[in-house]
This record gives C-alpha cells, structure tokens and sequence, in this order.
C-alpha cells in the first residue's frame, strides 16, 4: 500500500506543467528539453546517442536535434576522423534555458511551500533531504533494493 498516494510524483507533474508552459515562450517544447539536457550533460555526444539514452527513433532524435541547431540552441561540429558521424554541443542559449528552467522550478517551489508554519516547514525539508538522499543513493548503486 502506498502511503504517499503518489504525491510527490503528482506534484512533480504540475511543475513540470508549469515549466513547459514556461519553456514554451522560450521556443523549446518538453521532448527538446530532454535533448538540450542530455547534450549539455554530454558534451560531444552524437545524435545516436542520445537516440539510445532517451529510447526514441533515430530519425525523430535527428529532427529534433536539427531543429534545436536552427533555434541555436546546439552546435554540431563533425568527427575529424569519420565525416559522417556528428557530435552535439550545447550553445550559450541552451545554458540560459537550463538557468530558465531553474529558475522556473524554484518560483513553482517556493510558491507551493510560502504558506507552511515554519516548524512543520523545518521538519519537512529535513524529511525530504533524508528522502532525496536515500533515492540518490539507491540510484547510483542501480537499485539493487527494489530489482
């Protein structure tokens, strides 16, 4: 039985709702977010790649990174040795849009706990960091708790 109901999932949605409607003014959708934050995590990865890493076609992938190079939000420079194959880097305008989003996540965040007592807010917060911790923790160790 879940005793969180889901909560912390449900309310991630809405704020990625309201970073997408922010995002939108940008001129990036949501599946070019992902992108932008595959590439600037991975400097010089190839469109293939990040085919791989998001589990999407190679011609959607191709499309949408293209797409993404047009806005200037990536550069694409091909490999020295093999013509063909062509690595992603992340433009000055894709770094402004990881700074957007944050600043987006953060106003959404601040907004939704403005109106919590400060003792219930402290004992919140140290909750959630000794959660956040325990996910990241089972996470770099591949989840060997919950395969």
């Amino acid at each position: 039985m879940d005793l969180t109901k889901r909560r912390i999932t449900k309310i991630a949605r809405e704020v990625q709702a309201y970073v997408r409607d922010g995002m939108k003014i940008q001129g990036v959708g949501s599946g070019e977010c992902d992108i932008l934050h595959i590439v600037r995590k991975n400097p010089g990865i190839t469109p293939g790649e990040v085919s791989r890493i998001l589990v999407m076609d190679k011609a959607a992938i191709a499309k949408r990174t293209a797409n993404l190079e047009a806005k200037g939000f990536l550069r694409r420079i091909a490999d020295s040795k093999d013509r063909r194959k062509q690595h992603l880097y992340a433009t000055q305008m894709c770094e402004d849009v990881k700074t957007s989003r944050t600043a987006l996540e953060e106003k959404f965040y601040s907004w939704l706990i403005q109106e919590i007592p400060q003792d219930e807010l402290d004992v919140f917060l140290s909750v959630l960091e000794r959660l956040y911790a325990r996910a990241k923790e089972e996470s770099r160790a591949g989840f060997p708790h919950l395969m």
